[in-house]
């Protein structure tokens, strides 16, 4: 599915060298600001241990992961939202993507300069927090009298939407995120329709240095991004950027045996990567045996016709139903005829809602 997270930081808190590690694409990097003029785009693996249970007991010719992009957008400054620095570029990339990863430097180094001349988490956050904050408020006040005009002649979609503008002007006023405002469903849809930047959902990444890599949770700076990030309803991980780009380019074995000696069960990028996937509502499904067995994205609440659309359009234009199987009943039994035989093994129609592990074979003509 075309849905991607963009990474967007300060400049010099990492955030390219984070890019680099997940894609492995060689963004450039350079101790000043806007190393990163364009923003790089890359697609990574989403990991998946259930592929290979549904190999070991389906066998397929071939095993393909479902895969999840990351846009790398240049850094910005205070007074982005005026224009300085490259604040009208970073603005017009961060609404192109669907979620916000901001990485936020957790780490001293006195060899990487920092562009506020401290390292003070806090303060980085509340400066991208502030400049996406006065984007909005331009956007709300633009259409604030516009509507409020159309509200007084008792429009009724216009008395909601200025009632939601109402809920979202004061927070805005004051440096608040859209995202911390509590809305009903209603509410939702009006807002969405208003492509605020920050309602975007945000997942802070606590950049923290090697060292902090066994206990993270015990770093001063990373307890800082995680009040805030509570205030606003975010999550955080953290994550040794540099750490992460130098064992990206290892074996599977060499990693495991760096992450073992590291105290650590799985590399903060698998997280990352995780963490950005369910960020936007996205789950697997997957179909298994014969050519391949293969992981697919859908969005959490897809019906079955629609997720069959995910593989082919043809699946869903002849959708007759879903033979289904969850992985847990599969990893369970032990084989699909021990799945069938436990009454586990279900045809769905066409009001289904697939669920996360599910494995389908779909039923089509056309």
């Amino acid at each position: 599915m075309a849905l991607t997270a963009g990474i967007v930081g300060l400049p010099n808190v990492g955030k390219s060298t984070l890019f680099n590690a997940i894609t492995k694409a060689g963004a450039e990097m350079a101790n000043y600001p806007f190393a990163t003029i364009d923003p790089n785009v890359g697609m990574v693996e989403v990991p998946d241990a259930r592929l290979a249970r549904i190999d070991e007991l389906i066998p397929a010719k071939k095993i393909i992961p479902t895969t999840f992009e990351f846009t790398d957008i240049a850094g910005i400054v205070k007074g982005a939202s005026k224009g300085e620095g490259l604040g009208n570029k970073f603005l017009e990339n961060i609404r192109q993507v669907d979620a916000i990863v901001h990485v936020v430097r957790a780490f001293d180094d006195d060899n990487i300069t920092s562009v506020t001349g401290t390292v003070d988490p806090l303060d980085d956050i509340e400066t991208i927090n502030l400049e996406l904050s006065l984007a909005d408020l331009e956007s709300v006040n633009k259409r604030y009298s516009r509507i409020e005009k159309i509200a007084r002649t008792k429009d009724k979609d216009a008395e909601a939407e200025f009632a939601v503008l109402q809920k979202i002007k004061p927070v805005l006023e004051d440096g608040g995120v859209v995202r911390s405002i509590e809305f009903d469903k209603d509410e939702q849809k009006i807002v969405k329709g208003l492509f605020l930047l920050t309602s975007k959902p945000v997942l802070y990444v606590a950049n923290i240095s090697e060292d902090d890599m066994a206990d993270p949770e015990a770093q001063p700076y990373v307890k800082i991004i995680q009040n805030q990030a509570a205030k606003e309803g975010a999550e955080v991980i953290a994550v040794s950027a540099k750490t992460e780009e130098e064992i990206a380019e290892l074996d599977d074995a060499d990693k495991a045996d760096f992450l073992a000696a590291e105290g650590v069960s799985e590399s903060g990028l698998d997280k990352l990567i995780k963490a950005s996937y369910h960020l936007l509502g996205l789950a697997t499904f997957f179909t298994a045996g014969g050519k391949e067995t293969r992981a697919w994205t859908f969005r959490r609440g897809m019906k079955a016709p629609q997720v069959a659309g995910v593989i082919h359009s043809d699946f869903e234009r002849g959708f007759i139903r879903a033979e289904t199987m969850a992985f847990d009943d599969l990893d369970k039994y032990g084989s699909v005829a021990a799945v069938k035989e436990a009454g586990r093994y279900r045809s769905e129609g066409k009001e289904y809602e697939v669920q996360d592990g599910d494995i389908i074979e779909f039923r089509f003509n056309v």
